[in-house]
């Protein structure tokens, strides 16, 4: 793959990427109503998809940063994008052009006033792994071997310009109204700027391993402060699989049991016991080791619960409050779902479908153990988020529902259902993470 010798920083070059890659856009239109004629409108529409995500990833992977970042977080509502896009947009955990050796050692001379190989004994110059902020090299001190990661150069500054531009996007897809969105907006800026503080980064994964390192099958590096700063952060490097290698692999269903009821215990201790959780739960940031221990390598973005959000939103997890329609309805007021605004209209429409969603994805809090090998109950999930999502009653509707703390706890549920879902685990304890509280 290719190096970047330059990123494109100013507000001007990064919004004329975006513009780039929209006029290929529209000339991928121009092709799809050429084909409709001569193809069935499944096929034609396949083929727009398949060529609208390409290049639009195609542009957004050169400017990396937010922009990226967004298309990384979509990659993860598999119920809510074409399938061309969730494919495409994956790839932003793993297939990302990496910084030249030159900008690499100059980011090193800015920060710590030396070239990399002058703090190590070994560092190799081609990162190992490039995402969406920054990208991972490998180097060795004193018989020990670590992961450097470096942030690209003008990500934090680019942000908000960069939320500017697919605000429009945003917005569209997910049918926001611009009155009273901008606290989700706020939620998502302000979240992209911790990950970008790569000294709250140390503080957090030292503070998050060190709580979480009794439980068992699980492991964290070291961190080292005195090789770290807000743009680059060393730890211990770890050895094992990729989860997505992993999971393609030919496993015993022992091995996948272990391995996600590790994972299962980890996100509920997070959430239950420290009120804050890991909230980029995708396959990049775990690796698998030899031992079938789950290694957890990132902890960029993390998402403090507040107790006000946290009791009212796992009240509504359990069976009892879901089928009481007046403790039901105080809760979805509590959680901002409802609003004393709304048209009877719309509190019967968005009552009736937050019941059919939570009454989904909280299955598995109502049973002592979870099979997340079930097809059906992902069928389920897939079927409820096309059903809404063609229906016309929502036009015209005020969509913007529910606190910002839906965001990434949502996401987080998204991803770790996914991933508990690609490892086909069975006979999952929904509550065993009791048995570790200190």
């Amino acid at each position: 793959m290719k190096t970047l010798n330059k990123i494109p920083t100013g507000k001007l070059e990064r919004t004329g990427s975006l513009l780039k890659a929209g006029a290929k856009v529209g000339v991928n239109y121009l092709k799809y109503y050429g084909n409709k004629i001569t193809k069935e409108e499944d096929e034609a529409r396949k083929i727009l998809n398949e060529d609208n995500a390409t290049d639009i990833y195609d542009s957004l992977k050169e400017l990396k940063g937010s922009a990226l970042k967004v298309a990384q977080m979509l990659s993860m509502e598999k119920n809510i994008l074409p399938q061309a896009y969730v494919e495409r947009f994956s790839l932003s955990q793993f297939s990302v052009p990496p910084l030249s050796g030159a900008l690499v050692k100059k980011t090193f001379r800015k920060y710590f006033g030396k070239n990399p190989e002058d703090i190590f004994d070994e560092f190799t110059i081609e990162s190992v792994n490039a995402a969406s902020i920054g990208q991972v090299h490998k180097a060795k001190k004193d018989g020990k071997n670590f992961a450097v990661k470096i942030q690209y150069p003008g990500v934090r500054e680019s942000i908000s310009s960069d939320l500017k531009m697919v605000k429009p996007i945003a917005m569209k897809m997910f049918n926001i109204k611009k009155e009273g969105s901008e606290s989700y907006f706020q939620e998502v800026e302000n979240k992209l700027f911790e990950e970008t503080d790569y000294n709250l980064e140390l503080k957090r994964s030292q503070d998050i391993s060190d709580k979480c390192s009794h439980l068992p099958n699980l492991k964290f590096p070291k961190y080292y402060p005195e090789f770290s700063c807000e743009r680059i952060i060393s730890m211990d490097w770890m050895s094992g699989k990729h989860f997505s290698e992993f999971t393609k692999e030919n496993n015993s269903q022992e091995d996948l049991n272990k391995i996600g009821q590790t994972l299962w215990d980890f996100y509920m201790y997070q959430m239950h016991i420290l009120k804050q959780v890991h909230a980029d739960p995708h396959p990049g940031n775990f690796l698998i080791s030899e031992n079938k221990e789950l290694l957890v390598i990132d902890f960029g973005c993390i998402k403090e619960i507040p107790n006000d959000f946290y009791k009212p939103y796992f009240e509504l997890a359990k069976k009892e409050n879901l089928n009481n329609p007046e403790i039901f309805k105080e809760k979805l007021y509590q959680l901002e779902i409802l609003r004393t605004d709304d048209s009877p209209k719309e509190l019967e429409f968005f009552t009736q479908l937050f019941y059919e969603l939570l009454e989904l994805f909280t299955r598995p809090f109502n049973t002592e153990f979870f099979d997340f090998s079930d097809e059906n109950f992902f069928q389920e999930i897939a079927d409820l988020g096309q059903r809404y999502a063609k229906m016309s009653d929502m036009k015209g509707m005020n969509a913007n529902r529910g606190s910002k703390h839906f965001i990434y706890l949502n996401r987080t549920f998204f991803g770790l259902y996914n991933m508990m879902h690609d490892l086909k685990a069975k006979n999952i304890e929904i509550n065993q993470f009791k048995k570790f509280i200190q």
